[in-house]
């Protein structure tokens, strides 16, 4: 089962006793819009210990 941002939220929400669920989601959002951001500029996303963003463009496949 995916991981969806709302139970991503949920998750971190549970784990923390200072913030509130609507504080999170707060900065979950600002992430990933600076992540579809930076992606849309053309930049690589690192985070470390989680993994790497990067847009690829491929050339059109021919479909059946």
């Amino acid at each position: 089962m995916p991981l969806t941002k709302s139970a991503l939220i949920t998750r971190i929400a549970s784990r923390q006793q200072l913030l509130t669920e609507k504080d999170v989601e707060l900065a979950v959002k600002a992430l990933l819009d600076q992540m579809v951001d930076a992606l849309a500029a053309g930049q690589r996303v690192e985070i470390r210990g989680f993994g790497s963003f990067i847009v690829k463009t491929r050339k059109a496949k021919i479909g059946r």
